[in-house]
């Protein structure tokens, strides 16, 4: 299931980058569990990943080969090839090989990324033999077929496009992701992929999407699990005709502007396919002292399971928020200058239950599907964030059934 109507949208090409996909059979045969992007020469490409310690093996490899002016993408699903150890490092680094014959191309131009089940070896042999039907498939118009290509256990595919215009001309951005659940990202099972047009450096390719994964992807959480694969990747072809884009100028304020307005809407999606989820949450924790203090009170809420299974069952027991808020290690918190707050209903003031607070304007909240938790600390000006979701019964049995 999954909250809301998601219609994958009528995405644009990207002049300069081409997608192909194929079905390798990793784990299923239904659909195609491969995809492999290509840019033109010129492009540039910036990525950030998971700062998970046992990190997947095509992660490491990707981290090596960003270094080396990549010019393909080869993404799996089905497998992460995570947990696999100098097997798996060779696994990843055999297919970037056979990418590389492939196209004639070198294969440390080759960034490859992986999600699935952690700690099976992945299967390079099936892979090695899609990657020729991938090849044949590249085409700049194949961002539906890219979208599901990725998925494992989302319901829907997830792209959002957008065009800005520079200088009188337009620059367009295309991104995909998947992830439904262990989503917490720190840079979840989480890859992105976003691609424009824009004429940009490499370097402040990166520092642009470093800022946006971190007030966007970095935001999110389904289950607190920060996965052992994520990944985001911003890939620009700098084929438009618009000016190049150079730090500290207004057009480069409109392209990160719209590079994070696409992320955000990316990371929404995951949440609102978050595995069994049933209702969207949005944590807007207000009047902080520092931007790290309100995300660090929005998380505690967010991974609290009693919190999400009330939100699962519409149940206003408003203590739990209170608690979460309690715990989490805000120094010196006073009390009576704190107010929470579910959409429009003050719940908690001056220390406890709101004075006008009734059972039943907490429930009218709690049956809707999106539901706003504002928190006020009244110490600071700082404000942030943070997106989850609830936990119902089929969030215990998708990843119960995982690996069967």
């Amino acid at each position: 299931m999954a909250v809301g109507q998601n219609v994958f949208p009528n995405m644009p090409p990207i002049s300069g980058i081409k997608l192909g996909t194929y079905n390798a059979g990793i784990k299923q045969t239904v659909r195609d569990d491969l995809l492999l992007f290509e840019m033109v020469e010129e492009a540039t490409c910036a990525a950030v990943f998971t700062c998970n310690a046992f990190c997947a093996a095509p992660v490491l490899v990707a981290r090596e080969h960003l270094k080396h002016k990549p010019k393909w993408l080869l993404i799996n699903s089905g497998n992460a090839n995570a947990g696999t150890g100098l097997q798996g490092y060779e696994d990843a680094k055999a297919t970037c090989y056979e990418v590389a014959v492939e196209t004639g191309g070198k294969s440390n131009q080759v960034l490859p990324f992986s999600t699935g089940v952690i700690g099976q070896r992945l299967p390079a042999d099936k892979i090695r033999a899609a990657i020729p039907g991938a090849y044949a498939q590249l085409n700049e118009d194949n961002w539906a077929k890219a979208a599901r290509a990725i998925m494992t256990t989302d319901t829907f595919p997830k792209g959002v496009t957008k065009i800005i215009s520079l200088g009188g001309q337009s620059i367009a951005i295309n991104g995909i992701s998947k992830g439904a659940g262990m989503i917490q990202p720190d840079m979840a099972t989480m890859l992105a992929f976003l691609a424009t047009d824009a004429k940009i450096a490499q370097p402040l390719l990166q520092s642009c999407l470093t800022a946006a994964v971190e007030q966007s992807f970095n935001r999110i959480t389904v289950d607190g699990d920060t996965s052992t694969n994520d990944a985001c990747v911003l890939m620009a072809s700098g084929l438009s005709s618009a000016p190049e884009i150079t730090a500290n100028s207004f057009h480069y304020q409109q392209f990160a502007d719209a590079v994070l307005s696409v992320c955000k809407q990316l990371a929404e999606l995951i949440i609102r396919d978050g595995e069994g989820a049933t209702k969207l949450m949005r944590i807007v924790v207000e009047q902080a002292q520092s931007d790290e203090e309100a995300v660090r009170v929005g998380k505690t809420i967010a991974h609290s399971p009693l919190v999400k299974t009330a939100f699962f069952a519409s149940d206003p027991n408003w203590g739990r928020i209170l608690a979460a808020v309690g715990r989490a290690g805000v120094e010196k918190l006073v009390l009576v200058d704190v107010q929470i707050y579910l959409d429009d209903v003050c719940i908690v003031r001056n220390g406890g239950v709101a004075g006008d607070y009734t059972e039943t304007a907490g429930q009218q909240v709690m049956n809707r599907d999106e539901i706003t938790i504002t928190v006020k600390l009244g110490r600071g000006n700082a404000a942030q964030e943070v997106l989850t979701c609830d936990f119902s019964y089929d969030y215990v049995k998708i990843n119960a059934e995982y690996r069967t």
